[in-house]
């Protein structure tokens, strides 16, 4: 078992070049948010944005348009009445946060299974969408991200007793399907390729909704920035655990809000950035 440390992800990390342009540093389409569900479109979209994408594209409704616009003026929308997704426009592609459980978002998911050739990860309803579809599996390729939490885990590979029941079977599964897997919990652990890598960052704060919409967003745009899909994991996962640590600095285990964490993420960057 590997552990996050600030070392370790240091040695990852590759700090924005200063004369770069908004080009060099990635495309993400988003794919996330519902009519009662937007707010997990805006967590993940801001946190994606935070951590460095150039550009963001969300796949929203039409009448979902002012809510992104108005709250995360700097996204581009892609409304879902175009049904098919021109995937070449962009570097990456997270799916899932807010979706919902329905027939049209079944669709997107097997659109990008079928069509993309990108970087995928894959959160929330898009995993459920899984756990009731077990061929959509089959369908995914190498090196995909999944980020389930306990119960979403167990969704998708049967019950488990204990945690460390959870680890055993991810770490064979990381391997029998070629996937990345973030099991997100009070201490995220991460499996590749029968390898784990257990995090060091990260408090109960975390233990709020939309936590996890706010680390799909940052995966994603490691993703579209060009990092390897294990390392924008480890990445991902440790910056957003960094952040909200920073956060308790201003608030609380029982205040912290993921806005909060999220508005932190630049101070995690320059912490990480320091020797």
């Amino acid at each position: 078992m590997t552990l996050l440390t600030k070392a370790f992800i240091g040695s990852l990390y590759h700090p924005r070049v200063t004369d770069s342009h908004k080009g060099d540093h990635g495309h993400v389409l988003l794919v996330a948010g519902s009519a009662d569900k937007m707010g997990a479109a805006v967590i993940a979209a801001r946190a994606c944005l935070r951590s460095g994408a150039g550009l963001l594209t969300i796949r929203v409704a039409r009448d979902a348009a002012s809510v992104i616009q108005m709250a995360i003026p700097e996204a581009m929308l892609l409304f879902s009445a175009k049904k098919k997704i021109d995937f070449l426009k962009y570097t990456a592609v997270g799916i899932g946060p807010g979706i919902g459980v329905t027939t049209e978002s079944l669709k997107v998911v097997q659109q990008v299974l079928k069509h993309c050739t990108l970087p995928v990860i894959y959160d929330a309803d898009a995993l459920n969408h899984f756990s009731t579809h077990p061929s959509l599996w089959l369908k995914a390729p190498t090196g995909s991200i999944i980020t389930p939490h306990a119960r979403e885990f167990d969704r998708l590979f049967g019950p488990h007793a204990s945690e460390k029941d959870r680890i055993q079977t991810a770490t064979q599964k990381s391997k029998e399907f070629g996937i990345i897997i973030v099991l997100k919990s009070h201490r995220t652990h991460i499996f590749y390729q029968g390898k784990i890598y257990k995090n060091t960052t990260g408090n109960a704060g975390l233990a709020k909704g939309g936590s996890g919409d706010a680390l799909s967003g940052i995966i994603a745009s490691f993703l579209a920035q060009g990092y390897e899909a294990i390392h924008a994991a480890l990445l991902g996962v440790y910056i957003h655990g960094l952040a909200a640590d920073i956060t308790l600095h201003t608030q609380s285990l029982e205040s912290m809000l993921i806005t909060d964490v999220i508005e932190n993420l630049g101070m995690a960057f320059k912490s990480l950035q320091k020797k």
